[in-house]
């Protein structure tokens, strides 16, 4: 453990903010598996409304720092591509 007041300060806003960036991280998860679970249900309406809000959730994420830019991005595509994939299909 720290010592220093200074490592004590930074331990303390660490651990800040891994809770706040947990919070992100699952709200995100969450949102694509309700997409996923809604194109395995065979229910187009309710996966293309879920994408839209897992596509906010997600950049949203991404500005703050939670994830890599590039990570959201690649998420992003692959949900379109499953979501553009099965109403094709349909």
């Amino acid at each position: 453990m720290a010592n220093h007041p200074s490592a004590l300060k930074r331990a303390r806003q660490n651990e800040k903010k891994r809770i706040r960036n947990k919070s992100y991280k699952t709200r995100a998860k969450k949102a694509v598996k309700e997409v996923r679970t809604a194109l395995g249900d065979n229910s187009l309406d309710r996966a293309k409304d879920g994408f839209k809000k897992a596509v906010s959730i997600i950049q949203k994420s991404a500005s703050k720092g939670v994830i890599h830019k590039k990570k959201a991005a690649r998420t992003i595509s692959r949900l379109a591509h499953h979501v553009n994939r099965s109403a094709d299909s349909s």
